[in-house]
């Protein structure tokens, strides 16, 4: 049986693809590819040479939205072939920087009948029904609001279901239409992580593959002003949302955490997973004391446990007390643009939308108890930032105001994502520039969205 969300687990035999031209010219397909361990759905591929612009699309790694069938990035979807003795190898069918003539195989899946794919299929060990039934926590921020709109998109899972508290940062208005868009296989419960009994509730009715915990207080300022609001989300919803996946047989916890665990680092250098924590600000120290929940919880009881650490995300939808839609915002409104301190604190800055194609590959194929640093190796001065936002919307740099530095404040930060890369096969694929452009103007587009927010 195919399970239509872990595409990238389908058993493929290597010797039975159909060659394919260089990327860059459009193939024309002249038999129906064979995938060996589909049972019967050979069947499908018959009109295979009807639809070669799929296979130029994916090769020129473009998603390819056949009607109801599932979208697909090739440079995401490393593919694996069955060996001898039963054993699997992965198989490197797609590089971000390349499109071989392997892109054979998502074509063929893109092409698959939806009908064929959907709500078929298990996965894990326990025999009982456990399809791609994804628990998304947290989903109404920005980050988690990204992932749930990303992962209904390319991956099409059975279900999934969003629980957010809705306090300050989350936002119903952030998955408008998504729930028209994916018609029965899409829900959102407003409860807190931290309420055993609201969210037992909600364990209990699906079967669910995954839980993957967005739900966190996140703003540095906010956890100095209040600290025990961060403990009581942070620390208690992780406790809570962790017993009850194990007490609901939930095969896979992945746990969002941050790289400000780690502390501060000086001019030089990059966080790596064996960097020890040394959070800075309470808020740090709440996801550090979740993630070492997370972490024991794998010891202890098994649990197959998996904490994602990344660098400063921007993009759509993100609150606007954070610096670049703060930044944004304000210059879009001739206001003051604050910056701490000297501006010189340094950041390393990844898209949200490579951020998620980041979880979904430790989703995926992580291996359990593991750390995976996310990052995209694009460092920046605060300072710098805030200079090119004024220059891509041609305001002056008069704007810009010093304020007093935030206390604790972490002077550099840097991920080493090399693990990511050589272990998940994963790359950031935005370009800094053209993708802050695209963002920038986004705000630009969507002044209601923001202005709502600030009005409150």
């Amino acid at each position: 049986m195919v399970d239509p969300f872990i595409l990238r687990r389908l058993l493929i035999h290597r010797n039975s693809l159909a060659n394919l031209p260089p990327a860059g010219e459009v193939p024309v397909i002249r038999k129906p590819l064979a995938l060996g361990g589909l049972g019967g759905l050979d069947g499908a591929f018959n009109a295979i040479e009807e639809d070669a612009l799929a296979v130029f699309l994916i090769q020129k790694r473009k998603t390819v939205p056949k009607g109801p069938k599932p979208g697909i990035f090739l440079d995401k979807i490393p593919l694996r072939e069955p060996v001898m003795g039963g054993e699997r190898e992965d198989v490197l069918l797609g590089q971000a920087d390349m499109a071989g003539p392997a892109a054979a195989v998502p074509a063929a899946l893109a092409l698959i009948p939806y009908g064929f794919l959907h709500g078929c299929g298990s996965y894990g060990t326990s025999g009982k029904d456990n399809a791609m039934r994804i628990l998304v926590t947290g989903g109404c921020g920005f980050i988690g609001s990204n992932f749930v709109r990303y992962t209904l998109e390319h991956y099409k899972p059975e279900f999934v279901t969003n629980v957010d508290a809705l306090t300050y940062a989350g936002n119903l208005e952030n998955l408008a239409g998504v729930e028209e868009a994916n018609h029965g296989k899409y829900e959102f419960f407003q409860t807190d992580i931290a309420d055993r009994e609201g969210m037992e509730a909600i364990f209990a009715k699906h079967k669910y593959f995954a839980v993957v915990n967005f739900a966190a207080e996140s703003h540095v300022d906010r956890s100095i002003e209040s600290p025990q609001n961060f403990i009581h989300t942070n620390i208690v919803g992780t406790s809570v949302l962790l017993d009850l996946a194990r007490k609901y047989s939930v095969k896979r916890f992945v746990q969002i955490s941050t790289d400000e665990v780690y502390g501060s680092l000086g001019a030089e250098g990059q966080f790596t997973e064996q960097t020890p924590i040394d959070p800075s600000s309470p808020y740090s120290a709440s996801k550090a004391s979740a993630d070492m929940l997370a972490l024991a919880a794998h010891k202890t009881y098994g649990q197959e446990v998996l904490v994602t650490r990344c660098s400063n995300n921007y993009g759509t939808y993100q609150f606007p007390e954070k610096l670049i839609p703060l930044m944004i915002t304000n210059a879009l409104q001739d206001k003051p643009l604050p910056v701490y301190g000297d501006g010189k604190n340094v950041r390393d800055w990844i898209h949200v939308e490579d951020h998620c194609a980041a979880i979904v590959a430790v989703l995926l194929d992580g291996k359990p108890g593991n750390v995976y640093n996310i990052g995209a190796d694009q460092e920046m001065a605060n300072i710098d930032l805030v200079e090119r936002i004024l220059e891509i919307l041609g305001k002056p740099k008069s704007l810009i105001q010093y304020v007093t530095d935030r206390l604790g404040h972490d002077r550099r930060y840097a991920i080493d994502s090399a693990k990511m890369r050589r272990e998940l096969n994963w790359k950031p694929l935005k370009s800094f520039d053209a993708a802050l452009r695209e963002t920038i103007a986004w705000y630009q587009n969507n002044p209601t969205w923001w202005q709502k927010i600030l009005s409150r």
